[in-house]
């Protein structure tokens, strides 16, 4: 990993110790939390209404649990499988993820821990001959088999999954009229229906609407994967804020069924609504993001993202004792972590 990578990263991580922040994956928590704690019946019912019509369980349960869990009294993880959806494209029949995020929850310790899975990522793919990106997962078997292999990667279960499509971000900014955010270069990027250079966006701080922060979203010519995903944390941050703030509370109802319409979850209402506490009290909780680690590859001329052995043991350690609740293990974990990261290992 270059010196230019590992200085992000620990900027990165001083940034998140003095403000934590939540990422998309907890947008329909956020909804559901502001819906039950202060805005009232009607709200609370469309909330319920919508997250009902999202609930698709998934068809094969996980084999790395040997009892069900409970959000409510269980450590849990959750996986959102972020899909890049169109009307050319059938909006998910046989398209690639282009995001994967693993989230655990420890009850106990009050805490969250986020992963980001780059979508090249060179994996083995269940039922699978050969490795390929992990993306391909997806396209081949649904959600069931993204799952499974995000399973096999990290060894651990993954007991809810929430996909979204990208749809989501145009139809959320709409409702809140635009967010502001900070456009780091002039970008030329396709629309929502894959129409080649249709969104030209100036760099500087601006409003934008919805297509223009997909737009924003997305691309990722001009630098790599990890600036990409920085760029949608920070999206992501924008929209919780404003979606937050007094000024939107009349837009709520339009927000939650933007969210609704473009999601999937085997979350039932009941089930979201154990996780408010991991949304409303972010200020005691404790959110961690980390990062396998990897080099760019180039197999049968086609680029891959060649997963780093040591720093994908070290994070299915992390997850795993994230989930058990083992914080001696997880404690000596985050040391290798630590010690990789400055060269003393």
């Amino acid at each position: 990993m270059s010196q230019e990578i590992r200085t992000i990263r620990k900027q990165n991580k001083r940034k998140k110790r003095k403000k934590r922040f939540l990422t998309w994956i907890l947008i329909p928590l956020v909804v559901i939390a502001l819906s039950t704690v202060a805005y009232g019946t009607f709200l609370y019912k469309k909330a319920e209404s919508v997250v009902n019509g999202s609930y698709k369980p998934i068809e094969t349960a996980t084999q790395k649990r040997e009892e069900k869990v409970d959000p409510i009294m269980d450590n849990v993880s959750l996986l959102l499988i972020g899909v890049d959806d169109s009307e050319t494209r059938k909006f998910g029949t046989g398209t690639r993820s282009d995001a994967l995020m693993v989230v655990t929850f420890n009850k106990d310790e009050n805490s969250v821990k986020m992963l980001s899975i780059p979508r090249d990522s060179y994996v083995k793919i269940p039922g699978k001959k050969n490795k390929t990106r992990i993306n391909a997962a997806h396209a081949i078997g649904g959600t069931d088999l993204a799952i499974e292999t995000v399973q096999e990667v990290l060894d651990i279960p993954i007991d809810y999954y929430v996909k979204m499509n990208f749809n989501a971000f145009i139809d959320v900014v709409d409702a809140l009229d635009g967010v502001e955010v900070e456009v780091p270069y002039l970008i030329t990027e396709q629309d929502s229906k894959d129409l080649a250079d249709a969104i030209t966006l100036q760099p500087g701080l601006q409003t934008l609407n919805g297509e223009e922060t997909l737009a924003l979203a997305r691309t990722r010519h001009q630098d790599s994967d990890i600036y990409r995903g920085l760029r949608q944390q920070e999206i992501l941050k924008a929209i919780i804020k404003k979606g937050t703030s007094i000024n939107s509370l009349t837009k709520l109802s339009d927000i939650i069924s933007a969210v609704g319409s473009n999601m999937e979850t085997n979350l039932t209402f009941n089930n979201m609504k154990s996780f408010v506490n991991y949304v409303i009290n972010d200020k005691s909780i404790n959110f961690e993001t980390l990062a396998l680690e990897g080099s760019d590859s180039t197999i049968n001329e086609a680029y891959y993202y060649q997963l780093d052995e040591q720093s994908l043991e070290n994070v299915k350690l992390l997850l795993q004792t994230h989930l058990n609740g083992n914080t001696t293990d997880l404690t000596a974990a985050e040391t290798d972590n630590d010690l990789a990261e400055n060269g003393t290992e």
